[in-house]
């Protein structure tokens, strides 16, 4: 699909692509998207490898929705919405093209449904998901009622998209492919721009060329909202007020445009005040872990004024964001065990749950599970990926979750392994996924703080593991 989106393609108006198939609508991305069609009174059908809670979400909601990939799938449909990780050989993309049917991109499709509104899209290597989500929750606290589509689900609604009343559609933009140009935000907000999908572009010189491209893209009159924090962002800044787009940096920094200063990291939070553009406007407080959250929370802070929103209402309504599924969630507490769970896939995103991890834990022993995503990722990363990890006391490292690569001779998970600056007693790969609730088991002890790592199917261990527990200390 990536190598033959058009992106100058002039998109028709979402109510003309009715009926809509979409190839793989169980994805998050995907699944908000066919959510957002079926509000607007779309006919959508969509289909997907194997069962889940979100194909059964969108059946309630109207879809047409099929387990198993079949080119008869896309007979009687108008357009076609396929992700990057859709192949070329798939045979509802291969019949879709052969019948000359309109062929959009998810990206594409996310940008047809949010023409006409306000956007404010959030992107960056680390921690979009989160800031998106506060934006669209703070948002809500206002009034607002904001149309969104978000790559993880809303603590408070349990959902990941919504059509709303309000002028603004809130967006995650993924920078995975290139395709996050299409958008044409009034406000681009970028957390960070670190090394990642290298698959795509190649060098890190062609991630920043990419961001750049993503600020380009920002509407006339629009702005940018970029962290002074991170050296990438920052790069990004300058060379965007150097080409005479608005800029508004955030951050730490002292040079930010809207600071955070005075930080208390407490427990499960975190608390700092506000300096905007040399005013202090008042101390705000977030209701999730790490010093990551709180620049999360002060990027939504800054786009929600560059929405029109007040600044002291901005300010008030950071402390009513509660969390992402997914995102340092909390699973539950067996044995004396506590577990969260983790969505991190990259370096950043690992280094920063696992220093979450440490401040939540305390004095408290911290023992992690990843499971690395992609071979090329892996490959990539390895090295990187192991000095996060280094932050706990116990790993265990499963092997690759493949998503839409086929394997590289030589890498899986073990790469990881090698790399984690830990003895290796303390350090274990194991391949076989039934093997890890054991291995977890032999690791932890009362007092014990488990963090679940990954992009994969890791995301399901949380439950086996507190369930073996609570019937050990049933016994």
């Amino acid at each position: 699909m990536r190598a033959t989106v058009d992106l100058d393609l002039e998109l028709p108006p979402a109510a003309e692509l009715s009926p809509v198939h979409f190839i793989g609508i169980g994805g998050a991305g995907m699944s908000g998207i066919a959510r957002i069609m079926l509000a607007m009174g779309l006919q959508v059908s969509g289909s997907d490898a194997k069962e889940s809670l979100l194909l059964t979400a969108l059946r309630a909601e109207g879809a047409r929705v099929d387990v198993g990939h079949d080119a008869a799938h896309v007979e009687g449909a108008r357009a076609v919405v396929a992700s990057s990780a859709v192949r070329p050989t798939n045979p509802e993309l291969a019949r879709a093209r052969e019948l000359g049917l309109l062929v959009l991109h998810r990206s594409q499709a996310l940008a047809a449904v949010s023409a006409g509104r306000q956007v404010a899209a959030v992107a960056g290597t680390n921690g979009k998901t989160t800031t998106t989500s506060m934006l669209t929750v703070m948002l809500q606290h206002c009034g607002a009622d904001p149309s969104f589509s978000i790559g993880g689900e809303l603590t408070e609604s349990g959902t990941n998209a919504h059509f709303g009343s309000g002028d603004v559609f809130v967006l995650e933009a993924d920078e995975s492919d290139g395709t996050f140009v299409v958008y044409r935000p009034q406000v681009a907000v970028v957390t960070n721009v670190q090394p990642d999908h290298l698959d795509y572009y190649g060098t890190a010189a062609g991630v920043d060329e990419g961001f750049l491209q993503f600020a380009r893209s920002i509407r006339p009159g629009g702005r940018l909202v970029a962290c002074a924090d991170d050296e990438g962002s920052a790069r990004l800044a300058e060379r965007a007020a150097a080409e005479g787009i608005a800029v508004t940096t955030y951050g730490a920094d002292a040079g930010a445009d809207v600071r955070l200063d005075d930080l208390r990291l407490v427990g499960a939070g975190s608390s700092f005040t506000v300096v905007d553009h040399g005013r202090t406007v008042g101390r705000a407080t977030v209701r999730v872990p790490g010093r990551h959250n709180a620049l999360n929370a002060l990027a939504a802070y800054t786009a929600m004024v560059a929405l029109g929103q007040p600044a002291e209402a901005a300010l008030a309504a950071i402390e009513v964001f509660s969390g992402t599924r997914r995102r340092f969630e909390a699973r539950g507490t067996a044995g004396g065990v506590r577990v969260f769970d983790d969505y991190a896939h990259n370096p950043g995103k690992v280094l920063a749950a696992l220093e979450t991890a440490r401040q939540v834990a305390g004095g408290g022993r911290v023992v992690v599970v990843f499971q690395p995503h992609l071979y090329s990722r892996t490959r990539d990363f390895a090295e990187p990926f192991g000095r996060a990890l280094g932050l706990a006391d116990e790993v265990v490292v499963m092997d690759v979750y493949a998503a839409r690569e086929d394997p590289l001779p030589g890498v899986s998970g073990q790469l990881v392994a090698d790399a984690v600056p830990l003895p290796p007693e303390r350090v274990a790969f194991v391949p076989s996924w039934s093997a890890v609730t054991d291995a977890v088991l032999a690791r932890v002890r009362p007092g014990d703080l488990l963090l679940t790592v990954g992009a994969g199917d890791v995301t399901m261990l949380p439950d086996e593991v507190l369930a073996r527990l609570d019937e050990g200390t049933q016994r």
